[in-house]
């Protein structure tokens, strides 16, 4: 037990370089883009005292390593400044976005790891026949087609023309569930189909180099039935498939804002887009550091799954 406690904290401390390289990638990628920023928070038609005042406000006028010390203290604090646009704490504004975004992406993650998983194994299983080809078909069409393109076809099929969901918006769990899943099946689906073909493909490659090995052909050979052969392949296949995993998130943490913009539900990726039009940097700094944070613990959460389906990477 003491070394497996070892490995967790050594993979744990491991990480806060990585936070630290993030905050300060987030921090320059803010401050060193061009144009200047009071400028274009100010707006068209702020004067050069406006500009100034605004300057002198958000400490731009301080050294630049002086402005990350200062930004890093209150970080440390949980501030994460104030929006330019609605005089909000950015804390604030994100809480009130977080439960869509949240919800979208636990019943997508959900959703694309019941669906893919079967299929990539069942794909490995029947390789090179009809089932296999139709499922890699499946998953390149569904790689390929663009995500925003997809939304809309499912807004004019499932709303406009069956009426079977809303086209748009968000209701909270607090108003029922059925009208809460109702509102969520469209993005959901529309996100889902991206991640089930990028975890349907490497779980099939993954499983099919398993049923390879001499070990599975020993155990066809004794006569185990078809179900234990594939568990033992699924078991042994479950690290790649766990970093596909994770490699997903990052891609749904990208696919969030579009499939937030086409639904018009109120989340994080709405909020970045607003953000991005009103140049409120503050709130657009908030979310790129919360979102990458996200995806290096999600990572971690992962890594540290290794431990359960090989005992050997524990030590």
């Amino acid at each position: 037990m003491g070394v497996e406690m070892e490995y967790v904290v050594r993979r744990i401390l491991a990480v806060i370089p990585v936070v630290v390289v993030v905050a300060v990638a987030v921090f320059m990628l803010i401050h060193l883009s061009p144009g200047d920023p009071a400028a274009l928070m100010a707006g068209d038609y702020a004067t050069t005292e406006d500009i100034a005042q605004l300057r002198e406000a958000l400490g731009l006028n301080e050294p630049l390593w002086r402005q990350f010390v200062l930004w890093a203290g209150r970080l440390f604090q949980g501030d994460l400044g104030t929006s330019i646009f609605t005089q909000t704490p950015v804390t604030t504004l994100i809480a009130q976005r977080l439960g869509p975004t949240v919800s979208i992406a636990l019943l997508t993650t959900l959703l694309s790891v019941i669906v893919a998983i079967p299929l990539g194994v069942l794909a490995a299983y029947r390789a090179g026949g009809l089932i296999d080809r139709a499922v890699m078909v499946f998953a390149v069409l569904a790689f390929s087609v663009p995500v925003f393109l997809v939304g809309y076809l499912f807004i004019y099929g499932f709303s406009v023309k069956l009426s079977w969901f809303p086209a748009q918006g968000y209701v909270s769990l607090s108003h029922g569930f059925i009208p809460w899943i109702k509102s969520l099946t469209l993005p959901c689906v529309n996100l889902a189909l991206v991640y089930i073909a990028l975890l349907t493909r490497m779980t099939r490659a993954t499983v099919l180099d398993v049923l390879h090995e001499d070990y599975i052909r020993t155990a066809r050979a004794k006569g185990l039935s078809v179900l234990p052969v594939l568990h033992h392949a699924l078991r042994n296949a479950a690290i790649p498939i766990a970093t596909t995993v994770g490699v997903g998130i990052a891609l749904m943490l990208g696919g969030v804002v579009v499939t937030e913009t086409v639904f018009a539900i109120p989340g994080i990726g709405r909020l970045v887009i607003d953000s991005v039009m009103h140049h409120d940097y503050p709130v657009i700094q908030g979310v790129l550091l919360i979102s990458a944070a996200t995806y290096v613990f999600i990572n971690l959460a992962i890594d540290l799954t290794y431990g359960l389906f090989d005992p050997r990477i524990r030590y």
